[in-house]
Parts: structure tokens; C-alpha cells; sequence
């Protein structure tokens, strides 16, 4: 016995210290995040998507920045030449760069200020229009990776990351991280060579949390990485491409009508408020100002492309909200564990940094091929029909509309098993509106550091069981999804998650 409890402790230990470098997030209170965007065209879908997930985590900050697909100017015809080689080549020197302004994040506030009573109704902790309004800020937005100087931005942020609250602050990068990288930066020149620096180093590292969607400007490599090397890092760069501009080549074809113009013109553009009027689709018609690229709204191009009118266009930053919304997959206590945000592992080089790429594939059983964005692409459909769900919150009463069911669990959401064991599974939920559930316990083998299936018996009950194979190991886990679909309109579903831990 001693023998066990001792195994246990070391491996409680190891799982413990990953947590706190995987980003864990404090038990008590939603998730603080703060928004840097360059306003491009999948910006201000993710936004809209965004507002409609406010209720889910805690909006301290909204900030526009530039990055090197947008930037201001100087105003005095200063040309700038993009440090990025293909955005160089592609547009050379420039004075401005599809600029699209620093007003579109009020416009659409605004919007959202008109379904917002109704809104309130479906879900508590919904912020106010003018709480929202106030934490829009400009950044440093007159260049691509421009950090030498102090903005309003720069300065909230900076603010933020000193304040008393040890909760982390996700620091949402959708564009470049040039206004991070200042507040990072200033923080720096006031306190480094102080008797203060020691302990705001540590504070600040231990807070920040970075959701980068891609590298936009060279501030991550140029000036984060060396100087602030502890900030912890979850770096998308492939998994996106699954709700980003190529999707049709990305998403499998099974998956695609969520995405097809037929779902948006029924579930999201139309007939949903003011706020979802302006999600910009495929062939509507619309241009945003300042940005010839934007053509997505013509029909001709529309049909050039591709494309079917409606037809989604991209939220590429949205799976660095998507991440931040508890549904019960755990994935915030550690990025490898997977979500709706996708799924990244330890970088071998920096312990604080985590990423996708290449080589963290989930197995795509629509395919039967490991696929590197398979790791988003496997939620695209319970995603799209919550966000159906949310767009009908804004014009419907809660009687009219459908609701997540809640999921639990009946046993700890984390034991320790042997080789050779039974172990039983033990889960209930309840639905708000009274809908019919159906449960379903399965493996996510991708995640599991024991390489190997196991067969779950009754997987489509409540209580499930499975036998833990006789030739797992010590140390290796099995994870175990029970996933709960209610029977509305649209189907919803949550989830939790179990972590069974081998010893011997």
C-alpha cells in the first residue's frame, strides 16, 4: 500500500507541474481575456461570434493593433516595407495597408447593444454594451510590428498584466503582437535593474497567456521569446485552417454544410437581430471600407471562387475564444488534453510554449487519415450548432429557443486504475428545456499517453465501464469523453471527461 500511495503522489506530482505550465486556469471566476485585432474581414466574424460568447469568460480588454496584412500610417507618408518575406513581395513598400479603422468594434457593440436585453435572457453574465464599449482601446496600429511607442493600448494592457489579480489573462493575438509586445516592453523599462524586477518578472510571466493565430509581425521572435521567455504560448498554426479562408479544402465534405450558405442564410444573417446582419458571407453585397481585398461580397467573385452565396468566408481567430468556453473537456487545465479550441503539445524547445503543426494530428474518420487539423476540424459541427443556438437567443424568448444540457460526473473526474481492472463510468446530465439526452462514452486515443484502444461497454449510457488493457504501464493515461447531445432544435452538447491513471 505504502508503495502505491507513494506512485501516486509522484505521479499526482508530474500531472500537477504540466498543469502549470499547460496554462491552468484558477477555479474560482471566468477566464480573463483581452482581444488584439487588425479588423480584418475574419476579425470582425470572429468579434460578432465573440459578443455571443461574452457571457462565457471575463472581456478586460479589446484592442486594436495592426499586423502585417493592416496597418494605419503615420499620417506624414512614411513608407514602410513589410519585414514578413511574402507580404514584402506581395505589396512592397506602402504608407497604409488596408487600414479598416478604429471604429468597427463600437459599430458592432452597438449592434449587440440592441439584442442584448434578449440575450440576458438565455444565459447570466452577459456584459453590458457600455462595460464593453469602454474597454475598447487603440494600440500601436501605424505599423506592422511598431512597438516603440506607448499607446492607449499598450497601456491598458500593460495595466492589466500589473494589477493585483493572479488569475491568467489570455491575451487573444489576431492580428500581430506588436501591442502586446509593448506593454511587455514597458513593463520592462520601468521596473528592470529595480528592486521590483525580480518579482514583476515572475508576475507578469505567470500571468500572460498568449493565444497567437499564426505569427503576423516578427515582435513574438523578435522581442517576446528572448526577453520574456516564461510568458506561456499556445501558437496555432495549422489547426485554424479548418474555420479560416481555405476551409473547403480542409473541412471534410461531410462537415461542409455547416459552413455552406444555406445554413448561414437559415441560422445566422437573417431573421437573427441587428448584431448577426452584419456577419459578412460570401456574395451579401458588402464591402468593408479601406480594404479592396474584401471582395468576398461580390457575386462575380463569389462564383469565380467557388463559392455559393452565403457561404461562410473565415473566423480564423475564433479558436482562441473557443478555448476559453467550459464545456467540460478540461482542455484549459492542459492545452494537449484537446477542445473546442483545438489541441497543442509541449514544445521540446521551450516548456512554456505549445503548439500544433505537423506532427499533432487527430485520426479523421471521415478520411481514415491522421490529419494535423483534425484537432478543430472534429467539433466543427456541435460548434456551428451552438453558434446557431446563440443566434437564435437574439431574437427568441427562452421558451422559443434551446439550451446546453449540463453534464456530470458521479465519481472523481480523475482516478487511478490497474492493469486487468474493471472500472466503472458513472455520468448524468439534465437539459433546461426538458429535451431527450443521448450519451455517448469514447476514447480519445490521440490524447491518451497509453498507445492503445479499449472497448467501453454500455458507451451509450450514463454509466459505462471499460477494463484497463493488461498491458498498459505505469504513469500512462487513459482519457474518457462522455459527450451528451440533447434532442432541440439545434442539437446541442457538452461534455466531461475522465483521467484514469495506470500504476502497477
Amino acid at each position: 500500500m505504502q508503495k502505491i500511495v507513494s506512485t501516486l503522489l509522484v505521479l499526482l506530482g508530474v500531472w500537477v507541474g504540466t498543469v502549470s505550465v499547460a496554462t491552468a486556469q484558477a477555479k474560482t471566476g471566468k477566464p480573463r481575456t483581452i482581444v488584439t485585432t487588425d479588423g480584418e474581414v475574419d476579425d470582425v466574424d470572429s468579434f460578432i461570434r465573440l459578443l455571443l460568447y461574452s457571457s462565457e469568460f471575463d472581456i478586460v480588454g479589446l484592442v486594436y493593433s495592426s499586423s502585417q496584412w493592416h496597418y494605419a500610417g503615420d499620417g506624414k507618408g512614411t513608407l514602410y516595407t513589410s519585414e514578413m518575406q511574402n507580404t514584402a513581395e506581395r505589396y512592397g513598400e506602402r504608407k497604409d495597408l488596408r487600414w479598416p479603422g478604429t471604429t468597427w468594434m463600437q459599430h458592432h457593440i452597438n449592434q449587440y447593444g440592441k439584442v442584448y436585453n434578449n440575450l440576458k435572457q438565455h444565459a447570466a453574465g452577459y456584459p453590458t454594451p457600455d462595460y464593453l464599449l469602454s474597454l475598447v482601446k487603440t494600440g500601436n496600429i501605424e505599423f506592422e510590428g511598431e512597438m516603440e511607442k506607448n499607446t492607449e493600448g499598450s497601456n491598458f494592457i500593460k495595466q492589466i498584466l500589473l494589477d493585483d489579480n493572479p488569475s491568467p489573462v489570455y491575451l487573444q493575438i489576431w492580428g500581430g503582437t506588436n501591442t502586446v509586445a509593448r506593454a511587455l516592453k514597458s513593463i520592462e523599462e520601468e521596473y528592470k535593474g529595480t528592486a521590483k524586477w525580480e518579482d514583476v518578472y515572475k508576475k507578469v510571466s505567470e500571468k500572460a497567456v498568449i493565444y497567437a493565430v499564426l505569427d503576423q509581425d516578427a515582435t513574438y521572435q523578435k522581442y517576446i521569446a528572448p526577453n520574456w521567455p516564461q510568458v506561456k504560448v499556445l501558437y496555432n498554426s495549422d489547426q485554424f485552417w479548418s474555420f479560416a479562408y481555405p476551409w473547403p479544402q480542409v473541412v471534410p465534405k461531410e462537415l461542409q454544410p455547416y459552413l455552406g450558405g444555406k445554413w448561414f442564410k437559415e441560422n445566422i444573417k437573417y431573421n437573427h437581430g441587428p448584431l448577426l446582419a452584419g456577419y459578412y458571407l460570401w456574395g451579401d453585397g458588402t464591402q468593408i471600407e479601406n480594404d479592396p481585398e474584401h471582395d468576398h461580397g461580390s457575386m462575380e467573385k463569389t462564383l469565380s471562387s467557388g463559392r455559393n452565396q452565403y457561404d461562410f468566408i473565415s473566423e480564423g481567430d475564433s479558436p482562441a475564444f473557443f478555448y476559453l468556453v467550459d464545456v467540460g473537456l478540461r482542455s484549459m487545465e492542459d492545452a494537449s488534453f484537446g477542445g473546442w479550441g483545438g489541441r497543442m503539445v509541449q514544445s521540446d524547445k521551450n516548456p512554456y510554449r505549445w503548439e500544433d503543426g505537423k506532427h499533432v494530428t487527430d485520426y479523421n474518420y471521415y478520411t481514415n487519415k491522421a490529419d494535423a487539423t483534425f484537432p478543430q476540424t472534429r467539433w466543427v459541427d456541435v460548434l456551428q450548432n451552438d453558434f446557431a443556438a446563440r443566434a437564435d437567443w437574439c431574437v427568441m424568448s427562452y421558451k422559443e429557443a434551446n439550451h446546453p444540457p449540463t453534464v456530470k460526473l458521479n465519481q472523481p473526474q480523475d482516478i487511478v486504475v490497474k492493469p486487468g481492472q474493471k472500472v466503472s463510468l458513472k455520468g448524468s446530465a439534465k437539459d433546461p428545456d426538458g429535451n431527450k439526452l443521448n450519451y455517448r462514452w469514447w476514447q480519445y486515443e490521440e490524447v491518451d499517453t497509453y498507445k492503445g484502444k479499449i472497448s467501453i461497454q454500455n458507451a451509450n449510457s450514463p454509466n459505462a465501464a471499460f477494463t484497463v488493457p493488461d498491458n498498459a504501464n505505469s504513469g500512462e493515461t487513459i482519457h474518457l469523453i462522455l459527450e451528451v447531445t440533447d434532442s432541440g432544435t439545434p442539437k446541442l452538447t457538452r461534455y466531461q471527461r475522465v483521467i484514469a491513471t495506470v500504476i502497477k
